[in-house]
Formats: structure tokens, C-alpha cells, sequence
């Protein structure tokens, strides 16, 4: 078992709070991801988990049990860094189970969980062989069998794929997502990659200056954001988002058209998802734009248009000609997926 429950968690260093009143239950065997830009308090806040650092409010359990005064080595989590902090002068055997030798665990006990742990991980053929002959997802597969090894409540990653390049990132990411469907173990992981955050999580928890923004299924924070934060920070590219007015019945975008509009209350601005702009001929579109650049990416191209006072506007499509750079082009945004924000950045 390894529910963890955070009640009105704070975390002070002198007179800066960091962390800011924070609820969060995360549930037995869930893959939660905490997000955020730099100084979110992300990484603090899986250190309070951890216990590496002090809660200076609240209280935070695991398995309905406070643990909130307890050592990290009494809260039954591991924990897997950036760095993989292994031991050069070991094999990847004797690094996968250093902590059961210094716990006092016999030989046996210690070898039978190596091998599985390393059956796991696909590491049976390396166990005899030093860290430096490891490649760095080789590397951070160790890191990580030695945190399965301890048999945990739960896993703490922070950032862990930080350190590789792309294409190795993709084939820990892949690792990572079946390791979670093998043990069924609760995770918490921090990263500032949204595709990791995006493929990896059950539930993400995005911040925002210690402050918790939304929690939500990927899918639910990419087509329902709560606010203006969440709606621009989800999503590469990010959300489109124009200045707008309302009358109840329409809305209008300045120095542009105009479109229906049927919330109750009025919005300052529009969101709009880049996949979710169509092309169309300038004359009467609700909005009108000069393509500045074009990148060709393959199945997609990305057209970046200077709208005028509407501010800059991406395009993604998948069909342009390839003279399309220059030109001033209507837009269609398909009406089912506008979203509109208030004075108080909140979605309506």
C-alpha cells in the first residue's frame, strides 16, 4: 500500500514560503506528475514527501499513518535522483543491493532481490559490469533497480530523465510506464518535460508558485484547463490565446471579427488550440494573419502569423503550399473548441 495524503502542507525557508497551504491525496498505485515552471516548488514538495526536507505546517500521511516527524528511512518510500549517484568502484549488482547489505539483510535474500529486480529492468547480463562501462540509460535503469530492490510503499522520482539525450529519454520513458504496470506501486515524479508529463501520469498536478493550479488526467487538463495558467502551460505549442470582448451574444476579437459567444459572464480573452485553426480566405474570417515562418516538421508544419493586434497566433496543419510564407491567410477556429477566460483568468 502506499496512499499518500498531503493536508495543508507549508514550507517556509526564513521568511519565504514556498509552499503554500498544499491538499493532494494521491492514491494507492497511482502515477501522479507534479509540473511547473522553474521555482514552482515542485521538487520541494516531493522533498517534504520524502522527508528530506521539514514540513513547516500540515501534516502529510502514507497509508492513513503521519509521517510528517518521521526520518526518510522510516517512511518506507525510495527515491531516484537526477543524478544516478552510483558507485563507481561496484558492479551493478553490489550498487542494485547496497541498501539491503547495509540494512543487514542475509546474502540470499539480498541476491533473490537483484535478480528480480534486475530481470525487471532487463539488467541480467550487466550485473557483473562497473558503472563507467554503462551507458546513461543503463546507468539510471541501476539507479532505479536499486530502489526496487527495497520492496517500497512508494517511488519518488525527481527529474530522472533530465540527464539523457531525446532518444534516450523516449526509451526510459517507456521503461518507466512499464515498470509502474509490472509493480502496481504508487509514483511520484517530477519533471519540466511536458511529453513526459503528458504519456507518463494518471493524474498531473501542475504548480505554480507553491500554489497547486489544477489536478487532472492529462486529457482533462489539455481540453479543460481551470485557468489561464494551465490552459498556456499544457500543450506544445502552447494554447493560442487572443484579447477579445463580449455582448453576451457574440464576441470580437479588436481589429478583427466576430464570432457567436453563449456564456453568461463576459471574457477578456480566447484560447484556441493550434491544431484546432483551420485556413480559410481572409475575406470575412474572424481573424486574419500574415504567415511570418513555416516549419516543416513532417506529418505537421507550424505556421506562425502576426495577427496584428491580436498578438502572434501558431498554426499546426498538416497540408500547406510550400510558398505559403508572406502570405496574409483568414483563420476558422472551430467553434466546440474555443475556450474563454475572465478578468480573473479563470475559465468560464
Amino acid at each position: 500500500m502506499g496512499a499518500i495524503q498531503l493536508e495543508k502542507v507549508e514550507k517556509w525557508f526564513g521568511n519565504v514560503q514556498v509552499i503554500k497551504g498544499v491538499d493532494l491525496e494521491i492514491l494507492d498505485g497511482e502515477l501522479v506528475i507534479f509540473v511547473g515552471p522553474s521555482g514552482c516548488g515542485k521538487s520541494t514538495l516531493l522533498r517534504l514527501i520524502s522527508g528530506l526536507e521539514e514540513t513547516s505546517r500540515g501534516r502529510i500521511l502514507i497509508d492513513g499513518e503521519d509521517v510528517t516527524a518521521k526520518l526518510p528511512s522510516e517512511r518506507g518510500l525510495s527515491m531516484v535522483f537526477q543524478s544516478y549517484a552510483l558507485y563507481p568502484h561496484m558492479t551493478v549488482g553490489e550498487n542494485m543491493g547496497f541498501g539491503l547489505k547495509t540494512a543487514g539483510e542475509s546474502k540470499s535474500d539480498i541476491a533473490s532481490k537483484v535478480g528480480e529486480a534486475a530481470r525487471i529492468l532487463k539488467l541480467e547480463n550487466l550485473l557483473d559490469r562497473k558503472p563507467k562501462a554503462l551507458s546513461g540509460g543503463q546507468r539510471q535503469r541501476v539507479a532505479i533497480g536499486r530502489a526496487i530492490t527495497r520492496e517500497p510503499r512508494g517511488f519518488l522520482f525527481d527529474e530522472p530523465l533530465s540527464n539523457l539525450d531525446a532518444a534516450l529519454r523516449v526509451e526510459m520513458r517507456f521503461e518507466i510506464a512499464k515498470l509502474h504496470e509490472t509493480l502496481g506501486t504508487t509514483m511520484v515524479y517530477v519533471t519540466h518535460d511536458q511529453v513526459e508529463a503528458m504519456t507518463l501520469a494518471d493524474r498531473i498536478v501542475v504548480l505554480k508558485d507553491g500554489v497547486i493550479m489544477q489536478v487532472g488526467a492529462p486529457r482533462t487538463l489539455y481540453e479543460k484547463p481551470d485557468n489561464l495558467f494551465v490552459a498556456q502551460f499544457i500543450g506544445s505549442p502552447k494554447m493560442n490565446v487572443l484579447p477579445c470582448e463580449t455582448d453576451g451574444q457574440t464576441y470580437r476579437i479588436p481589429g478583427h471579427g466576430t464570432g457567436p459567444y453563449d456564456r453568461a459572464q463576459p471574457a477578456v480573452k480566447l484560447g484556441i488550440r493550434p491544431e484546432h485553426i483551420g485556413l480559410t480566405d481572409p475575406e470575412g474570417a474572424v481573424c486574419t494573419g500574415k504567415v511570418e515562418v513555416a516549419e516543416y516538421l513532417g506529418a505537421d508544419t507550424y505556421l506562425y502569423l502576426d495577427c496584428a493586434e491580436a498578438g502572434q497566433v501558431i498554426i499546426r496543419t498538416s497540408d500547406v503550399p510550400e510558398d505559403i510564407r508572406g502570405k496574409t491567410v483568414g483563420l476558422q477556429f472551430e467553434p466546440e473548441r474555443l475556450h474563454f477566460f475572465g478578468e480573473d483568468e479563470q475559465a468560464l
